[in-house]
């Protein structure tokens, strides 16, 4: 195995370069590149959030690969920043009308400066400029490293399993309108300050009703209100999804996530996906994933820190040592065995250990079914099956008084593993004896519910917690489901008061629960502000300002055995 490149290079930067569209549109673009004569690999990240002053500019990215022999290459994306165009989120930037990653790649490959080999980086949606030019194939684009972003934007960035985001969208809306009011509104000081206004007042927004219309965007970007008004899956996200197109991909994609990440589900099923539908036998052989125990955000990815557990010192990673290898290997043709180990790399929480695995999820996982019981104080979980007929429990749900977020794998505050006694005591909980030996839980987690509403439709929250022998919860994973789409996310069915199965998806874990603990399982209909409250109407959920209370009931008896689907390692 040789050494990494190493940091020999004298830079030199060239700021605000035009690349111009195939529209005629100039994207500003700052290069750094060793001063030194010759060609270079090139490694571009593409970012809305200000070339100069984006997650990787600030990590010190740009000078990292340049004085190791890279041409570092940043630019605004259409419509924010230095760049000229109309920003609208996802529609640039693949394969549309305007492609704007492939000709930024294919730009940057014609250069003097450059040796025509280009790689990408960034994150969340600098990892969404990264995925979404893969199905454009530009030609000397020759491997990406995708730091925690979607596959679905339907089902993971604006929605999921039919919820809105509604922590993350709004805030995340709100604070990009806000730092281009003067460009958006040029002369309209009153709207300006409206909307810095509410940048400042973003907790009350949460809690606005109805949330469509949406009083301190109007004027502004449209994009928001396009993202309420398609609750569906369909053809409007369609044009913008990433796991349709993945048997389009003919390129090495390195897939790095958190398991407490809001992002987490893209990059599983990205990795997968592209791994078995890849366009060529190498692009299908050269996918890699890594997930680790964080949050969302490249600053994570160095903390051991995470929510309220400490995870020890193997968690954290420098990130942009963490690229290196793969970056040297693909645009520099090291020998440096970074394709030599199993494809798939995973921290298991609890053990606090990194794991190899030969494929996600992982072949030798048993999915093993942990049933919902009645108890006498409280409910309880096990492996046996409910025997007879055990009453079902019922709680009410009001939207107007929901029960609040706490923890999890989302992009708004406080997100990551914390304890969950604070909110427990308004959901149903059912929890195992103590372990007698631990229990290693990694792959896909899934909860299936046999339940009731009284209403026209309602929300189903499932959490899976570890509890520890001092009495915490501490949160592992957990998921949502909007009851309307409990057969398909493009075509919504109201209930009509009867059981129904719902398949609440956890999208996934790997935990290890140590010898005396106890895996506990809770369930509820809402985790506000992190998800939009259900109304219960069966309306139009974005335009409704009052809702309806709901009573609704799980049963776990013999015949409807509610249970969760935990992926247990031998």
């Amino acid at each position: 195995m040789t050494s990494s490149s190493k940091p020999d290079y004298a830079i030199t930067v060239e700021r605000n370069v035009p690349v111009v569209m195939r529209d005629g549109t100039r994207l500003m673009t700052d290069v750094h590149r060793p001063k030194a004569s010759g060609r270079f690999p090139v490694i571009l990240e593409r970012t809305p959030y200000d070339k100069t002053q984006s997650s990787e500019t600030r990590m010190g990215a740009a000078e990292f690969y340049a004085a190791r022999g890279y041409v570092s290459v940043f630019q605004d994306v259409r419509g924010r920043w230095a760049s000229e165009g109309e920003f609208y989120p996802f529609r640039d930037d693949g394969a549309g009308a305007n492609r704007d990653g492939y000709d930024t790649v294919e730009w940057c490959a014609a250069q003097p400066w450059s040796n025509g080999k280009v790689g990408t980086i960034g994150g969340s949606y600098s990892g969404a400029t990264q995925y979404r030019m893969l199905a454009t194939r530009p030609p000397h684009l020759v491997c990406q490293f995708v730091r925690q972003s979607s596959s679905d934007y339907h089902n993971e960035w604006v929605y999921r399993s039919g919820a809105l985001e509604l922590e993350f969208n709004l805030a995340w809306t709100l604070r990009n309108t806000a730092n281009h009011a003067a460009r958006l509104v040029p002369g309209d000081a009153a709207a300006r300050v409206r909307i810095e206004k509410a940048v400042q007042q973003m907790e009350s927004w949460t809690g606005h009703l109805p949330l469509n219309p949406m009083p301190p965007m109007e004027g502004f970007y449209r994009w928001f209100t396009d993202w309420l008004d398609h609750p569906d899956d369909g053809p409007y996200w369609h044009e913008f999804s990433i796991v349709q197109r993945h048997n389009e991909v003919d390129t090495p994609v390195y897939h790095l996530g958190s398991w407490f990440d809001g992002f987490l589900r893209g990059s599983l099923k990205n990795y997968s996906g592209m791994r078995s539908s890849a366009k060529t036998e190498i692009a299908r052989a050269s996918q890699r994933l890594l997930i680790g125990p964080w949050v969302h955000g490249p600053d994570s990815i160095n903390k051991s820190l995470v929510g309220e557990v400490e995870f020890g010192p193997d968690a954290a990673h420098i990130l942009n040592e963490l690229r290196l290898p793969w970056f040297d290997h693909w645009l520099k043709g090291m020998k440096n065995g970074v394709m030599d180990t199993p494809p798939v790399r995973l921290f298991t929480m609890g053990a606090n250990r990194w794991r190899y695995a030969d494929d996600w999820p992982p072949p030798e996982a048993s999915y093993t079914p942990f049933y919902l019981h009645a108890g006498r104080s409280g409910g309880t979980l096990s492996k046996a099956l409910p025997e007879g007929a055990e009453q079902p429990d019922s709680y009410v749900y009001d939207p107007l008084n929901p029960v609040p977020s706490l923890g999890g794998g989302h992009l708004g505050a406080r997100s990551g593993p914390y304890d969950q006694r604070a909110v427990e005591g308004r959901a149903l909980t059912y929890t195992s004896e103590p372990l007698l030996k631990a229990v290693e839980v990694t792959g896909p987690v899934k909860a299936i519910l046999f339940a009731l509403s009284s209403a026209k439709d309602t929300d189903w929250v499932v959490r899976v917690t570890d509890v520890h022998p001092d009495g915490a919860s501490i949160l592992v994973c957990d998921g949502i489901l909007r009851a309307r789409y409990r057969n398909s996310r493009s075509q919504p069915g109201l209930l009509a008061g009867n059981v129904e199965r719902y398949e609440v998806d956890l999208w996934g874990t790997s935990y290890l629960f140590k010898e005396g603990h106890r895996i506990r399982v809770a369930v509820t209909s809402s985790g506000f502000p992190r998800w939009d409250r259900n109304m219960n109407t069966g309306g139009d959920n974005s335009r409704e300002a009052t809702g309806v209370v709901a009573v609704n009931t799980v049963f776990h008896d013999s015949i409807r055995p509610s249970h969760v689907i935990l992926p247990v390692i031998p």
